[in-house]
C-alpha cells in the first residue's frame, strides 16, 4: 500500500469519522435541548412532576439511539441489521412487561385526567381508602384501619372509580325500622326532631324522611340527611346511638325478625 493510498483511505474515513463525531455531539446537544422543551411544555400544563421526568427521559433516551445509528451509520457501519435487532428486542420486552406498561398508560390517563388527587377517599379495585400517594405504575391508598394498600393503576382505572371528596358533601341513607303498631306519624316527626337539633346536618339539600317499605316484619323509613364529606362517620355512629336512645324514650319499638307459625293438629285415625 503506497502513501497515496493511504492517504486517500485517511482523507476518506477521517472525514467520515469527523462528520460522525460532530452527529454526536450535535445530535446529543439537539436532544437535551428538544427534553428541556418538552420538559417546560409539561410543566406549563402543571403535569405530574414524576410523570414529567418518565417522558423527559423517555425522549432523551429515544433521540440519543438515533443519534447513534445516524453517526454508525456515517463511518459506513451496516445500521439496517442493529435497527432490526432492536426492533425485535422491544416487542419481546413490550410482551414481557405488557402488564408494566399498561399500569404505566393507565398511570399516565389517571394524571392527565385527574380523576382523583392525593387526600381524596375514593372506592375502586374493590378497595377504599385515602389517596396517598399517584405514582406512575401503581396508587398509593390508606384504609380507614391505617393499613397501606398499593393497587396497579390498570387495575384501579379498568373500573368503577367512587371518588367520595368530588363533592365535598354526602347523603346519609339509613334505613330505620319500626314495628307495625307504631303511629309512623310519630315516627317520621321523631326522625325530624333528630335531624333538627344536629348542627352537622345541612340544611341544603334538604333531608328526606319517608316510609320506604312496609316490609315482613317491620315498618321501614327511608333517613336521608345530608353532611359534610369530613363530617360523615362522627356524624352516621352519633345519629345511630340518638335514633336508639329517642325510641327508648318515645316507646317505638324496633323489631326484630319473626314468622306466625300455626299448627295444625291432624284428626286422630279410627282403631283398626
Amino acid at each position: 500500500m503506497n502513501m497515496s493510498t493511504i492517504n486517500a483511505w485517511l482523507t476518506l474515513y477521517g472525514l467520515r469519522l469527523l462528520g460522525a463525531i460532530l452527529i454526536l455531539v450535535i445530535g446529543i446537544w439537539v436532544s437535551k435541548l428538544l427534553t428541556g422543551l418538552l420538559r417546560k411544555l409539561l410543566n406549563s400544563r402543571q403535569v405530574d412532576p414524576t410523570l414529567v421526568g418518565f417522558c423527559a427521559n423517555l425522549a432523551y433516551g429515544a433521540l440519543v439511539v438515533f443519534v447513534v445509528i445516524a453517526a454508525l451509520n456515517q463511518i459506513g457501519f451496516q445500521t439496517t441489521s442493529m435497527i432490526a435487532v432492536i426492533g425485535a428486542a422491544g416487542l419481546a420486552v413490550g410482551f414481557a412487561l405488557q402488564g408494566s406498561l399498561a399500569n404505566f398508560a393507565a398511570g399516565v390517563l389517571m394524571v392527565l385526567f385527574k380523576p382523583f388527587k392525593t387526600g381524596d377517599f375514593i372506592e375502586g379495585a374493590s378497595i377504599a381508602g385515602t389517596v396517598e400517594e399517584i405514582k406512575i405504575f401503581s396508587t398509593q391508598l390508606k384504609t380507614p384501619d391505617n393499613k397501606t394498600v398499593i393497587v396497579p393503576n390498570n387495575a384501579l382505572l379498568g373500573g368503577n372509580i367512587i371518588n367520595y371528596s368530588t363533592k365535598g358533601t354526602r347523603r346519609m341513607d339509613l334505613v330505620i325500622s319500626v314495628s307495625y303498631g307504631d303511629d309512623i306519624r310519630k315516627v317520621k316527626q321523631v326522625l325530624l326532631d333528630i335531624i333538627a337539633a344536629e348542627e352537622r346536618f345541612l340544611k341544603d339539600p334538604a333531608p328526606v324522611v319517608a316510609l320506604l317499605e312496609m316490609a315482613d316484619s317491620s315498618l321501614n323509613f327511608a333517613f336521608r340527611p345530608w353532611v359534610n364529606g369530613s363530617d360523615y362517620w362522627p356524624t352516621y355512629f352519633d345519629t345511630l346511638e340518638t335514633i336508639k336512645t329517642r325510641f327508648d324514650k318515645e316507646g317505638i319499638s324496633i323489631p326484630f325478625p319473626q314468622q306466625d307459625v300455626h299448627l295444625i293438629q291432624a284428626a286422630d285415625k279410627p282403631a283398626a
